[in-house]
């Protein structure tokens, strides 16, 4: 080993240079060393450094060159090197004097507190023995409390049961006072009393359904509740029979929501509803029957609309706006009684639709009140309008009515039914009005018939008084296609409005239609139309027997034309149209054959000589030749001939049939000329015996 190496003092530097002062128990003693020897100031390191011993007395020479507060902390750091043990000692025995102290008045404490525990002990000691005396002597009164205690405990139980039964079973004050008092209107305070009572009774009838039976507890709250649920009725009742007379003298009807649900529940007592509501209708009836007198005197408010009566010089327009403002009426009081019934939220009908009569209770009242309200209003609209009808006597006007009755007359059916009174009222002024247009037609048709022609006019083209009534007839025709408004529905009184039975697709519908169409016009038809074709027919053989010259034939068939051409446009006369076209083809074939006759005779080819004067077609020799037909039809020949032979053999038999049984042959009895040998002069016969089916090549 070196001599450094053993040297202590070597040593002992390097482990003080090695050493380190920044780990955390160096920093803190060196902290706490820095708080033992703190700096002093100035003034004080200057009384230290006076009253300090002679230690510090070698360096006062150094004290003199330097600052002095370097002087302090120099003397600071060499007291600190030199009585550090002693300082930490002191310090130490400083410490444990002040905790010798603290320790001192502790014990003293803690003596005092174990004075106070012991006597706290004895204390309780007392007390516990107090105690058990007390328990055994209050044992019985602490069981006789636990027993109260679990009778206070069902008592609870069995208050709550009760408790809880009353309020499902009984009323309470508020309640009884909404159903029974005048004072608490009809509302919703009523109503949820009166559906407690409704509930109380059917939980009690499920109550008395079970074991027990019928208790008196039951039977009592039956009694009570049905006690209370009726005077609820007879407070609706009232209260519905107030409303409905104030109801009933307005206007404008609109139904409350407390209204609809009063006569909801009031619908379970139908006697007590069919009284209030029979004040209903006849406050309505009054009612309706007042403001229809004023729109025909008054008019409306402040005179707009004019009273209807100021058009009564207008039979159309007056006869429609009362219809009108029956209409109106109607569909108001319909609206309102389904809304009174709760019937309004329903699946509505379209406009025109016929009404489907429903089965409810509610529909049947609806139609029964309707039925009543409107009832006054039927008798002065039958006055006026019969009244009316009765005083026209233009057939265009009255039957422009007709039809207009009969329109509404439709409506009204589908509107509230073909059973009512208005409905039955409207068809009875439509038949009376289609009377008066009837007998107008008849009479212009008998006053045609007696109207002669005029003798000095040459010309053969229609008379006037013919072309006015076939306007007239013109004009009905247009009024009545007008009037077919419903497809498979005749409005007139001959079709009775039946509809016709389309299962035939569109164009059965379209045929059944115009079939319906033609049946109800063929009344008039027959009255208009039968009376001028008369008429042209006999007046033209009048004139002609007047007047040799003159061309009755052409005047006739100008006539009949000019009918037909009017009554050409209108699918509804083709029947009529037919049967005046036979007539013009009747007297054309025979105009025509006149004309053919006029030829024959210019031309000298005319032979007069009828078929009887003939010698091949005597009589005898006829009746020969017809026997011996007869005995030829027995031979078995006629199986041999041809089919088309026979046909033509039938042919001429019938041409023959044609001949002898008519005029121009001069035939005595020629049917029974005919009739004396088979075929016996008819035809059909002949067909059946060659065996062959009439009418076919």
């Amino acid at each position: 080993m070196t001599s450094d190496t053993r040297n202590p003092i070597t040593h002992r530097l390097r482990k003080i240079l090695a050493t380190s002062f920044t780990d955390p128990a160096t920093v803190e003693a060196l902290q706490t060393l820095s708080q033992v020897y703190s700096t002093p100031q100035p003034d004080t390191a200057v009384d230290t450094a006076d009253s300090s011993n002679d230690d510090w007395s070698e360096s006062d020479e150094d004290t003199e060159q330097r600052h002095p507060q370097d002087d302090v902390i120099d003397e600071t750091a060499a007291r600190a090197r030199k009585n550090l043990q002693r300082d930490f000692e002191n310090k130490l025995a400083e410490e444990s004097e002040h905790f010798l102290l603290a320790f001192g008045e502790v014990n003293k404490k803690l003596g005092d507190l174990e004075g106070l525990v012991a006597e706290m002990r004895a204390y309780c000691d007392e007390a516990e023995a107090q105690l058990k005396l007390t328990e055994a002597a209050s044992q019985s009164l602490l069981e006789h409390a636990e027993s109260l205690q679990q009778e206070r405990h069902q008592v609870e139980t069995r208050k709550s049961i009760v408790t809880l039964f009353l309020d499902r079973f009984t009323l309470t004050d508020d309640e009884i006072e909404a159903l029974t008092s005048r004072d608490v209107p009809v509302g919703a305070r009523f109503f949820l009393a009166m559906d407690k009572t409704a509930r109380i009774r059917v939980d009690c009838r499920v109550l008395m359904s079970g074991e027990d039976g019928l208790t008196k507890a039951g039977m009592d709250i039956m009694s009570t509740t049905s006690s209370y649920l009726e005077q609820g009725y007879d407070k609706i009742h009232r209260w519905c029979t107030f409303e409905f007379r104030r109801l009933g003298s307005e206007n404008y009807l609109e139904v409350s929501p407390t209204m609809l649900e009063s006569v909801r529940r009031l619908s379970q007592r139908p006697e007590l509803l069919s009284e209030a509501l029979t004040v209903l209708s006849q406050t309505r009836q009054n009612t309706l029957l007042n403001l229809f007198l004023n729109a025909l005197t008054r008019g409306g408010p402040s005179g707009l609309p004019r009273p209807i009566e100021l058009h009564a010089h207008d039979p159309i327009r007056y006869i429609g706006d009362m219809l009108a403002w029956v209409h109106q009426a109607i569909a108001a009081e319909c609206e309102f009684f389904e809304s009174l019934f709760g019937i309004s939220g329903r699946a509505k009908r379209m406009v025109g639709e016929v009404r489907v009569a429903g089965d409810s209770v509610e529909e049947e009242w609806v139609r029964d009140l309707l039925d009543t309200g409107v009832r006054k209003l039927c008798m002065p609209l039958k006055l006026r309008v019969l009244q009316t009808v009765r005083a026209q006597d233009d057939s265009i006007v009255c039957y422009k009515v007709a039809n207009l009755l009969q329109y509404y007359t439709l409506t009204m059916q589908r509107t509230i039914g073909d059973q009512s009174v208005v409905s039955d009222t409207l068809r009875e002024i439509t038949q009376a009005s289609y009377k008066v247009f009837f007998d107008t037609i008849e009479a212009q048709g008998r006053a045609i018939l007696r109207i002669p022609l005029d003798l000095d006019d040459p010309s053969l083209a229609p008379p006037n008084f013919f072309m006015d009534h076939a306007q007239v007839l013109r004009e009905i025709m247009q009024v009545y296609d007008l009037s077919l408004l419903d497809e498979g529905r005749d409005l007139s009184p001959v079709g009775g409005g039946k509809e016709v039975d389309d299962e035939g697709g569109g164009d059965g519908n379209r045929s059944g239609t115009t079939a319906m169409a033609m049946k109800g016009f063929s009344r008039i038809l027959d009255i208009m139309v039968d009376p001028v074709i008369a008429m042209c027919t006999a007046a033209s053989e009048e004139k002609a027997r007047l007047r040799p010259q003159w061309d009755s034939v052409v005047f006739v068939l100008n006539c009949l034309c000019y009918l037909k051409n009017v009554l050409e446009p209108f699918s509804f006369t083709q029947d009529k149209r037919g049967e005046i076209e036979d007539i013009i083809e009747d007297r054309s074939c025979a105009l025509e054959d006149d004309h053919y006759n006029h030829i024959l005779q210019d031309a000298s080819l005319w032979d007069a000589t009828p078929l009887s004067r003939l010698p091949t077609t005597e009589p005898a020799a006829l009746q020969l030749s017809l026997s011996k037909f007869s005995l030829w039809l027995s031979t078995p020949d006629t199986v041999s001939v041809p089919t088309a032979a026979l046909r033509r053999l039938v042919r001429a038999y019938e041409k023959l049939c044609e001949e002898v049984k008519s005029g121009k042959a001069k035939y005595e009895a020629g049917s029974v000329l005919l009739g004396r040998e088979r075929p016996f002069g008819q035809v059909g016969l002949l067909w059946q015996i060659f065996g062959l089916e009439e009418g076919t090549d």
